[in-house]
């Protein structure tokens, strides 16, 4: 168990080491859950309303948790914002366990993308 979390670990900071090489500065988990919901969204405008920033961060929650089958997109409306439906509860833990699960979800997330999303438009 121990092995897997720092593994887990590692990975996160090899994570984090290349989003402070992207960005200048290390993200908080709220920032890295806004740039994932920018990314699934697709549109990438200067200003985005506090609302709007809690979407994109719903967003990113729903389509990294949708990895395991806890989501499904449902529908995507008239404005391109994406709907999902939860199709099982998420499990019972604790917070730092919450923290580690989401971790994992967001590492998926980058390796199934094979590389950092933002960088692709660059090449």
């Amino acid at each position: 168990m121990q092995q897997a979390q720092d593994d887990l670990q590692t990975r996160w900071w090899q994570l984090e080491a290349s989003l402070v090489e992207r960005f200048g500065k290390k993200p908080d988990m709220e920032t890295i859950l806004f740039l994932i919901g920018v990314q699934e969204f697709g549109d990438i405008r200067k200003k985005f309303s506090k609302e709007q920033k809690q979407d994109l961060m719903h967003i990113a929650v729903c389509t990294l948790f949708r990895q395991s089958g806890y989501y499904e997109l449902e529908a995507v409306d008239e404005d391109g914002w994406p709907h999902f439906r939860q199709l099982k509860a998420l499990p019972v833990m604790s917070l730092r366990d919450q923290e580690n699960f989401m971790k994992d979800h967001i590492l998926l997330y980058f390796d199934r993308e094979g590389e950092l999303p933002w960088n692709k438009a660059e090449e």
